[in-house]
């Protein structure tokens, strides 16, 4: 394990640790931040841009011509430009990150969308009823608003609250409900919630709904993989045993339920000040925290229960937020494109892309949308859970002690997550040991690793080295004994290659279906938009060389993030983006490939690695 270096992200004060030469962009994904790079990260845009607090970085190249001498003289440098050599203080502003830059995004008419959510207080001061007045208290209220009715759980509260503050009060309204009544001015106090819901991870980002800002995010892992790693697991279980449906329902709203309560303690806030949730999710996982029961997902022709958006109250689920909050499903393409696909086409704005353009969000199940001439084309491909460690015999998920970023030089270098010895490999370091094996020639385009009498002879002894023989295979050892946390020595197996073939080939057919159907070759696309925790860690050159992206420039592909839940916040924060997100279901052509002779024509091309590098 070589020597990383400590990079800690101002203002917030996360921290990572990255090998020496380790692009500053890279570093920030790593700590959660997505850096804005129009241009790929060729350094030509200079949109990118962070400052040095303390410490010094290396420049890749000259383009640092997009910053003034005075930006220069006063630290700041090119995310995607800076060569990490040392420990660093880096200060991003917020107007370098994604995120801050879509907040506010032209509508299809060219305005601008401000904050607008559903979910809005009121504050009134309502005339003291006199002797003889016969109106209730409800009229009394919904007079002074100018509109809506009042819940029962409004109604059950009014008296007292009317009383108690003068008749002096805060309404709460979602669209024409009222369904909170407070004594005083509490119109400061509005809060919602976005939730990505995967299949493997659960986020949730606290926003307030009258700034628009974030105020604390907190995330687990879906205790549903208890029941296996992917979505069929789930079907599975709701087909074959009674009550499997609300044992999932149940695993997924305590899940929910605690990652709002970590987040409201994060923010200083009570989870019943929490008035809208929405939740953006694969297909299966939204029907199941729903209580849909998703078996008609596992048989043809794998039709969704719903395609519009839902609307609940939080009583109906479950949640322990305020009990008549706005709770808001997101709509769905397909069986298998979901409301985390037409959420990041709404955060990506995909459809209205000059040129065509791909959105590709890799997971266990790998979701990919094509923008092309004013159309939106989607479909999914069973990716399986390789890249995220799963199958693989000394995989893990990306967490502490996982190999996440290997090198070649004189000998394999890796990068660690926790700065610890290794305990496995994720995703990303599967990626790109396999990249680093084809370029030195350890493995063959078919995927077998080679012996050492076949690899090339310039290949350092050192890495010759890893390669050892197993019952007619060969194995490579990233790490020994020594140098592991179990103790045990780490190798990637033959067998954990072919299973990164079956992941690979999976995305790869898929992308390529869409752009045939198209009348569309690789070199056509203006844009590969790579979305997901997962996709945002992806080192762009090692997933062209595995033949996972298309062979196209690497300014071309973009990171943008957890655009699941960015979209769901983007429709927490305005209502003309929940009417965006329908009009997208709307638009959108889905194509199922699960039982189509093309994909398996080419499934089985797409199992072989590119024979050479880009």
């Amino acid at each position: 394990m070589s020597r990383e270096i400590r990079v800690t992200f101002q203002p917030s004060g996360r921290s990572v640790y990255v090998l020496p030469g380790t692009i500053l962009l890279e570093a920030a994904a790593r700590a959660g931040f997505v850096i804005e790079t129009p241009c790929g990260g060729s350094g030509t845009c200079g949109k990118c841009l962070i400052r040095i607090v303390s410490g010094e970085c290396t420049d890749c190249t000259d383009a640092e011509g997009c910053l003034s001498s005075e930006q220069a003289a006063d630290g700041y440098r090119l995310a995607c430009q800076c060569r990490i050599q040392d420990t660093l203080i880096v200060e991003i502003p917020e107007s370098s990150l994604f995120q801050a830059v879509q907040k506010i995004l032209s509508s299809d008419t060219g305005d601008k969308l401000e904050v607008d959510p559903a979910v809005k207080k009121r504050f009134v001061e309502i005339p003291e009823p006199a002797h003889g007045d016969s109106h209730s208290d409800a009229e009394l209220l919904v007079k002074a608003l100018n509109r809506g009715t009042p819940t029962v759980t409004t109604l059950q509260q009014l008296p007292e609250t009317l009383r108690e503050a003068d008749f002096r009060a805060t309404a709460t309204l979602c669209g024409d409900r009222i369904i909170r009544v407070q004594a005083g001015d509490t119109s400061a106090a509005s809060y919602g919630i976005a939730f990505d819901i995967g299949t493997t991870t659960i986020v949730g980002t606290i926003v307030d709904l009258v700034t628009g800002t974030d105020l604390a995010v907190a995330s687990m892992m879906n205790p549903q993989t208890s029941f296996g790693d992917d979505v069929l697991s789930r079907i599975k279980k709701c087909r074959e045993e009674s009550g499997g449906l609300e044992v999932l329902h149940t695993t997924v709203v305590e899940a929910v339920n605690k990652v709002a309560g970590d987040a409201a303690r994060q923010a200083g806030i009570d989870a019943s000040d929490i008035y809208m949730a929405v939740f953006a999710g694969n297909t299966t996982m939204q029907q199941i925290l729903c209580r849909i029961d998703p078996r008609a997902l596992g048989e043809l022709p794998f039709l969704p229960a719903f395609r519009d958006m839902v609307n609940l109250k939080a009583t109906d689920i479950g949640l322990s937020i305020y009990p008549d909050a706005e709770v808001v499903v997101f709509p769905q393409i397909g069986g298998f494109v979901g409301g985390d696909t037409v959420a990041g086409i709404i955060a990506t704005r995909l459809d209205q892309q000059s040129e065509p353009s791909l959105l590709v969000d890799v997971g266990t199940n790998g979701e990919i949308v094509l923008s092309h001439g004013g159309r939106l084309t989607a479909t999914s491909v069973a990716a399986g859970p390789a890249f995220e460690g799963a199958r693989i015999i000394n995989g893990m998920r990306a967490m502490q002690g996982a190999i996440e970023k290997v090198v070649f030089n004189s000998d394999v270098e890796f990068n660690v997550i926790g700065n610890m010895k290794p305990s496995g490999i994720c995703g990303t370091g599967l990626i790109d040991v396999t990249a680093a094996m084809l370029r030195a020639g350890v493995l063959d385009s078919t995927g077998r690793i080679l012996g050492q009498e076949e690899i090339p002879p310039e290949v350092p002894e050192r890495i010759r080295n890893r390669i050892i023989a197993d019952n007619g295979q060969f194995n490579f050892v990233l790490a020994d004994g020594e140098a592991s946390a179990t103790g045990d020595r780490l190798s990637l197996y033959q067998k954990d290659i072919r299973e990164l073939q079956l992941a690979n080939g999976a995305i790869r057919a898929g992308i390529s279906i869409l752009l045939n159907r198209a009348g569309l070759s690789a070199d056509d696309l203006g844009s590969v938009l790579l979305a997901g925790a997962f996709g945002n860690f992806i080192r762009r050159s090692n997933a062209r060389r595995i033949g996972m992206l298309p062979q196209i420039s690497r300014s071309k592909i973009r990171f943008v993030g957890n655009t699941a839940s960015f979209g769901a916040k983007m429709v927490l924060l305005s209502k003309e983006e929940s009417s965006y997100a329908a009009r997208i279901v709307e638009k959108t052509e889905h194509l199922d490939l699960s039982t189509s002779p093309e994909f398996q024509m080419e499934f089985g091309a797409a199992m072989l690695f590119p024979e050479d590098d880009v």
